[in-house]
């Protein structure tokens, strides 16, 4: 997508759309110099316009975003050997370009996509000690709205939630990070069962389109 970073998607989910895009660095932050590993760590933002009504810029740089990126740094982090890379540091950046609903989500499932293409630049440049990531990982939005459980929710869907919940998987079926809320309403363990239940299938759908878009690249367990 972008031939100037050394890995970059551009994911659609619905009418949300993030392109993803992944720099390496020779460079690490002060605490990490010297350990001999790596660091992977996400910037996200989206653009003024990605909503109904322009954001500013200086409102982008606020809480919501820091959470999101420490979000998106960590379900990346869980699949990544930081030992094989060298001291360098890769920076996923995820520009939300389109705002429907599971911009986070999104951002998770395209930065592994980007970090994966990251990998293969190494790769070629003889930079790998070897496999760097150690499984996929997804996400996707579940939730309550009007008592039913649903999948990967739209702007509509998600303003109108009893319960809203993000969940992050790997390959192997591990949870990553669970984020849910009752916006409106509390929930039971049986609907929180259902809505697991929900995103896991979700999830597994999502690991299908991943590993058909890595192919056969050799830094996967398992290839």
């Amino acid at each position: 997508m972008l031939p100037q970073a050394e890995g970059s998607v551009l994911i659609s989910m619905g009418r949300t759309r993030v392109m993803c895009t992944a720099s390496v660095e020779d460079r690490l932050p002060n605490w990490l110099r010297g350990k001999g590993r790596g660091w992977v760590t996400a910037e996200y933002g989206m653009l003024p316009r990605a909503t109904s009504e322009r954001t500013p810029r200086s409102v982008q740089a606020g809480g919501r975003a820091q959470e999101i990126q420490r979000l998106i740094g960590r379900s990346l982090r869980a699949v990544t050997d930081l030992t094989v890379f060298g001291e360098r540091t890769i920076t996923l950046d995820c520009d939300v370009i389109e705002a429907d609903g599971g911009t986070r989500t999104a951002a998770v499932n395209g930065a592994l996509i980007a970090l994966h293409d990251a990998f293969v630049t190494l790769s070629n440049r003889g930079a790998l000690a070897g496999p760097p990531l150690r499984d996929t990982v997804a996400a996707i939005s579940v939730g309550l709205v009007g008592r039913v459980p649903c999948l990967d929710l739209d702007y509509a869907e998600d303003s109108r939630a009893e319960v809203d919940m993000n969940v992050v998987m790997t390959g192997g079926g591990r949870f990553v990070e669970l984020q849910g809320t009752g916006e409106s309403a509390s929930f039971s363990a049986g609907e929180l069962r259902a809505m697991l239940a929900l995103a896991r299938a979700g999830i597994r759908r999502l690991l299908r389109v991943q590993r058909r878009l890595l192919g056969d690249s050799g830094l996967l367990p398992g290839e």
